[in-house]
């Protein structure tokens, strides 16, 4: 086990949060909760039918209609969906009944994006939710000891420079929040400081400033080619080395294809380990899984949202 996953499941147990798994029939989610109530993680509710009482699915779906009712929810569709316990797991987090909750072994990642998103809302201060890996690499010569964070690998498409700029703040938040690690940003192109040329580039280098007047006392840089932002020697050559000197260890993706295709190559050829997804900008921590993840992957995904819960005033 490499010490950040280490490190990452002992401070889980500092503080014990209580999570919610909705997939409660899934063989993997049940030997993960096995393993993390063992270790001591979190206290863990498997949510099954019986967990979701009337009274409380009444509470929940009163809340979720007038939550919805401007985007023309009714609250017999209302009730029908909270009868779903993928909503019913966001809607107690919502409610202070739990304090994160991690789904994705069965459901897809657009499920759990719209749950989390309708039924927990955004961080008012990140304006956008986006979504990131903790990708763990046995080779430890690069990024923070083979740690980085890979961000918008699961939801924004076609982010703009705003977005992009919300993306990165939340990403380095991340970095800081779970992985006690000192963000070094980089916006990720086909262009390294003005090699190449297009609307893509121009994009982020919008972003990149958008990124310094709201948050000045980040260490971030772009445009810059993947080899230029983590290789020193390569940065050096392309004279992109003035603010990384390519040693990041928070990748911006300048959309949705290349962060989705980077992290699975990583995780397939680099044989990477991918925390994640882990979806930013909320106003409570939850966890996406793959419908590939493996128990350890679950169990993962549940510290980290844990340890998101304990940072939450």
């Amino acid at each position: 086990m490499h010490d950040i996953v280490r490190i990452i499941r002992e401070k889980a147990k500092v503080e014990t949060k209580t999570i919610v798994l909705p997939e409660s029939k899934d063989p993997r989610i049940q030997e993960a909760a096995r393993i993390i109530e063992k270790e001591g993680i979190a206290r863990i509710l498997l949510l099954t039918p019986e967990d979701m009482d009337t009274e409380s699915r009444q509470r929940y779906c009163e809340d979720f209609f007038n939550l919805r009712k401007d985007k023309g929810m009714t609250i017999e569709r209302a009730r029908q969906i909270i009868s779903e316990p993928l909503y019913y797991a966001a809607m107690m987090v919502r409610n202070n009944a739990a304090d994160g909750f991690v789904a994705g072994a069965c459901y897809t990642t657009p499920e759990v994006a719209r749950a989390a998103i309708y039924c927990l809302g955004t961080d008012p201060a990140i304006k956008i939710a986006s979504s990131c890996f903790i990708m763990v690499f046995p080779d430890r010569t690069m990024g923070a000891g083979g740690v980085f964070v890979f961000a918008d690998c699961g939801i924004i498409p076609q982010p703009d420079s705003q977005q992009l700029a919300y993306i990165s703040i939340s990403a380095a938040e991340l970095a800081k929040e779970v992985l006690q690690i000192s963000p070094r940003i980089a916006l990720l192109s086909y262009s390294s400081k003005g090699s190449g040329k297009g609307e893509q580039v121009v994009k982020v280098r919008e972003a990149l400033k958008l990124i310094r007047q709201i948050k000045p006392e980040l260490l971030v840089d772009g445009e810059l080619q993947l080899d230029a932002a983590i290789v020193p020697q390569v940065a050096k050559a392309k004279k992109a080395d003035a603010v990384l000197q390519g040693r990041a260890n928070v990748l911006i993706f300048p959309e949705l294809s290349s962060g989705n295709i980077s992290y699975k190559l990583a995780q397939r050829l680099a044989n990477a380990r991918a925390i994640g997804p882990l979806i930013l900008g909320l106003d409570h921590p939850c966890s996406d899984l793959s419908r590939g993840c493996l128990v350890e992957d679950i169990v993962d995904c549940v510290a980290v949202t844990a340890i998101r819960a304990q940072s939450l005033k």
